[in-house]
């Protein structure tokens, strides 16, 4: 029995812990920025590229995986702009931590998501991401934004 239970117990102990959010501040402000978050995604689905421009400050940056720093906002938009064809039919953010800091924030976590390319053949991909947040006008927008995917 003795053994039994050593080897449930090691079983236990070497399964991956389970991710579990920490949001530190003002709740209110905590939710907005976590409204904003799946906002985006439905942005990101709906190739909205106006709204999903406004999520970011006008001297934003944007950081994606193996490309150069993209700044300002017509070059954010340029990036988004989904070739012809091509459509995201799935995004979602998972925040991990989010903590306010006066008028600014960070959030990270991971993101992930499906696109359908022209020929009906879709991709699923999924990585991490860090946003940097500033208050502008009572609203959040995301200053830097960095990702980077997982291997699957």
């Amino acid at each position: 029995m003795k053994k039994l239970i050593t080897i449930c117990l090691a079983m236990v102990l070497s399964m991956p812990m389970l991710t579990s959010q920490n949001y530190i501040g003002d709740q209110s402000e905590v939710d907005k920025i976590l409204k904003l978050a799946k906002e985006f995604s439905t942005f990101v689905m709906a190739s909205d590229y106006d709204a999903i421009v406004n999520c970011y400050t006008e001297d934003a940056k944007i950081f994606p995986s193996n490309s150069d720093i993209i700044e300002g906002k017509e070059g954010i938009r340029s990036y988004w702009v989904l070739p012809e064809g091509m459509k995201t039919t799935y995004h979602k953010l998972e925040p991990v931590e989010i903590k306010i800091l006066g008028d600014e924030a960070y959030d990270y976590g991971y993101y992930e998501g499906t696109s359908l390319r022209p020929n009906g053949e879709s991709s699923n991909w999924r990585g991490k991401y860090v946003v940097v947040w500033r208050k502008v006008d009572d609203s959040w927008k995301m200053y830097l934004d960095i990702w980077n995917g997982i291997a699957q």
